[in-house]
């Protein structure tokens, strides 16, 4: 008989239990998810940066939007005067209101020198990174695991320690909302809604997020963590409003509008996000698309609520990509890149477990009847 102990981790994957038939359903799936992984080879995404100096100011158009608000801020003058004038200055739409980012980050890093916003960031994915590590430390049986599992953690944050990015807003709700994440426990959760409300506060998408784990909650009889789930996001109601009718005050019919959100560019976008958006970016293309696909079989595999949660956020925002996103909206990804790698430390026990209940016999017993 084939043993069934685990090889990295310190319980058998949510595959172990399946019956025969269903693990080769499942692996049929598997096959199905690596297929349209590759997808992505064929699905429209942005342009690799480019060594053209003239080209290259294109790429970090959105970096300097967001640098020039903040110093625009630092002169005294008002957030929506300000981003208006640097949305008109670079071409950008200016309606319908959501083109505006949420004032909270600006506002907050105008008060402060850049140096120190810097050391915030590392400080936050300092953070992130021992969360994380305290979280998956009981669920590898030995070190080498481990340590591969805090590498990938890593690999996910590889555009989130980047200094130029310390006033790209996705950065900084992609590390609250992997903090949130991980620091959720089904005794504990008030640091999770709170982290995932100040999320929700410097990018509204993030709300994505906050919707998953109430509905989760809900559905499993939490009726706490799904009203401090649902409180956040009632406090952003307001906020939301408020907003709108700021940006109404400094725009007018004349300036440019979006272009819509109906992208519709498919699962592979998602999967193209994901690798430029991960230290997956450095491999060919082929294989970090199946490494993807792979990613999500890990937290699949992987039993409990934490890693529930974490499939279901990423199957939401694989969906909001694959529908409304854009080419020029794939750091959107950022909002999940944090912890989407770590599913990969989870592979090798998922598919040893679903290999083995694949091929396992129906047992057939025997019994001799009395004459």
């Amino acid at each position: 008989m084939r043993s069934t102990a685990p090889w990295w981790l310190t319980e058998r994957t949510r595959f172990a239990v399946l019956s025969p038939q269903r693990a080769r359903i499942a692996l049929g799936l598997l096959a199905l998810l690596l297929a349209a992984c590759l997808t992505a080879l064929v699905t429209p995404g942005p342009p690799p940066a480019s060594r053209d100096p003239a080209k290259a100011a294109e790429d970090r158009a959105d970096v300097l939007l967001y640098e020039s608000i903040v110093a625009g801020l630092r002169d005294g003058r008002g957030y929506y005067e300000v981003t208006a004038t640097a949305l008109r200055r670079g071409d950008y739409p200016l309606r319908p209101f959501v083109t505006f980012r949420l004032p909270t980050l600006a506002v907050v890093q105008s008060a402060m020198p850049v140096r120190v916003a810097i050391a915030m960031l590392y400080l936050l994915a300092a953070g992130v990174v021992l969360a994380w590590a305290i979280r998956l430390r009981p669920v590898f049986r030995r070190p080498p695991p481990f340590a591969i599992a805090l590498v990938l953690l890593i690999g996910g944050m590889a555009a989130f320690v980047q200094a130029e990015l310390v006033h790209f807003h996705e950065v900084w709700a992609g590390l609250l909302i992997a903090l949130s994440l991980s620091v959720r426990r089904d005794d504990r959760f008030a640091h999770a809604i709170g982290f995932g409300l100040m999320a929700m506060l410097i990018r509204e998408t993030a709300a994505l997020y906050v919707l998953v784990m109430a509905a989760l909650a809900l559905i499993e009889g939490r009726r706490r963590e799904a009203l401090g789930w649902s409180l956040a996001l009632a406090v952003m109601v307001p906020v939301v409003a408020a907003h709108a009718w700021a940006v109404a005050q400094v725009v007018d019919a004349t300036d440019p509008a979006s272009p819509g959100w109906t992208g519709l560019l498919g699962f592979g976008f998602f999967v193209k996000t994901m690798s430029i958006s991960t230290a997956l970016a450095i491999a060919p293309g082929w294989c970090s698309a199946l490494l993807v696909g792979l990613a999500l079989f890990g937290w699949s595999a992987w039993p409990g609520g934490l890693a529930r949660r974490a499939l279901m956020t990423f199957a939401a925002y694989a969906m909001l990509l694959s529908l409304f996103g854009r080419v020029d909206t794939f750091y959107w990804g950022l909002m999940i890149a944090p912890s989407f790698l770590i599913g990969l430390a989870f592979v090798p026990d998922g598919l040893k477990d679903l290999i083995t209940a694949a091929g396992r016999r129906r047992r057939i017993t025997v019994t001799r009847g009395l004459r």
